[in-house]
């Protein structure tokens, strides 16, 4: 079999660990798999060269953060080839414009538009255990880019489906993925499976177990995904995609997350286009909007809210006070105290009740609802970020989540 697995930062933190890794990896290749192993930067290396060029400036070159932020990948993608070969199996660690990975140029977050296989293949031809490092590309120009944070998961899916491989395993800190943070409850438990929708849903709105893209991917593909602790033996999460039962869980599990800020362009003039020059802005920055709530039309204005990561909510907020006199808006204001909690799960397209349910549940808590957003299979509300781990735990516990409450088959 052709194996690719991914290694996160804390399976790599430091030599021991990358030791361990390297056992794993060469009990694989003796069973006659042929292994490909992408691996992240070591724990709390990003940020440090992310603090390092915050000290040279304020507002750094992208293309030199991309450069600076890659090293970081490659460091670790050297020990454990080193590691590999000290331990008696041959290794070879192969860089991403080595490859080839091709990608766009939007330093700090580009996307794969191709991969060049070639080279992989002819290590791979020669018994070696090929070490990729994650998170990184090459652009048209020859420039290296980075595919952001969480991007070595993007780059393993990407290597499965392209040359294919017949497997490709996840390592992280966890040993799989939960119905919610298990920080917040004690009460959380892993699942055995997961669809790709359910999975994307979970990413999006702040599960941390797998960057959003590399599930994209992997769900284009048709990649199953098996998601394990590499610091503990244990059965993983099997992401794949959707298995009908006779009954489907309602829900698979509940996010949170705190990484959001909302802006309110307030007293728009309520007219055609006004929307459109709003959202091309921010698209035009790269800006990722989530929830966007317009209220109804008072005396011909109106006022248009969105929600955007905190990482782009002070870029998003200049730029909508940028646009915002030109279109005749009176005001712009943000609030970062807010937190989104959602619900998912495939079984809420064939039941009714989901929303009123949620929305009773945090009404008994006290917690007011400032915005909502659905889908077939999720229902999001934004709150007041006090009340953000409350609503995790009563959520878990009245849909059933709870580890001691009866586990229904998936």
């Amino acid at each position: 079999m052709l194996v690719v697995q991914k290694y996160g930062g804390t399976s790599v933190a430091n030599p021991e660990r990358i030791r361990n890794v390297a056992q794993r990896v060469i009990g694989y290749k003796q069973k006659g798999n042929q292994m490909i192993v992408v691996v992240s930067a070591m724990a709390g290396e990003t940020d440090r060269l992310v603090g390092l060029a915050a000290a040279i400036s304020k507002a750094p070159d992208e293309r030199e953060v991309d450069v600076l932020l890659a090293t970081g990948e490659q460091v670790t993608s050297a020990l454990l080839s080193m590691m590999l070969k000290e331990m008696g199996c041959d290794a070879v660690s192969v860089l991403g414009h080595q490859i080839r990975i091709v990608t766009d140029s939007a330093f700090g977050k580009a996307r794969i538009t191709a991969v060049e296989k070639e080279k992989i293949l002819s290590e791979i031809a020669k018994g070696k255990v090929v070490v990729v490092p994650g998170f990184q590309g090459v652009d048209a120009n020859d420039n290296i880019t980075t595919l952001g944070r969480g991007g070595s998961d993007t780059t393993a899916v990407a290597l499965a489906a392209e040359l294919p491989a017949d497997l490709c395993e996840i390592y992280t800190d966890v040993d799989g993925v939960y119905t919610t943070d298990p920080n917040i409850t004690s009460k959380a438990r892993r699942l055995d499976r997961i669809s790709y929708d359910e999975m994307l849903e979970m990413a999006s709105l702040g599960a941390k177990v797998l960057q959003i893209r590399s599930v994209e991917l992997a769900k284009k593909y048709k990649v199953p995904l098996l998601v394990k602790s590499s610091l503990e033996e244990g059965k993983g999460t099997l992401v794949r995609e959707e298995v009908l039962t006779m009954e489907q869980v309602v829900i698979s599990g509940i996010t949170y997350s705190k990484n959001e800020a909302k802006i309110t362009v307030g007293e728009v003039p309520d007219k055609p286009g006004i929307a459109s020059r709003l959202f091309t802005a921010l698209s035009e920055a790269n800006i990722v909007v989530d929830i966007i709530v317009q209220n109804v039309s008072h005396r011909d204005y109106t006022d248009i809210t969105f929600t955007t990561g905190k990482a782009d909510a002070r870029k998003a907020l200049k730029i909508m006070e940028e646009i915002a006199s030109t279109l005749g808006a009176k005001q712009v204001t943000m609030d970062e105290d807010i937190a989104k909690i959602s619900i998912v799960g495939s079984g809420m397209r064939s039941h009714a009740g989901i929303a009123s349910k949620m929305f009773s549940i945090l009404s008994g808590e006290g917690i007011n609802i400032e915005m909502i957003t659905t889908s077939e299979i999720k229902i999001s509300c934004v709150i007041k970020a006090k009340y953000g781990e409350l609503a995790v735990r009563a959520l878990h516990t009245g849909f059933g989540l709870d580890a001691d409450s009866v586990e229904e088959e998936r």
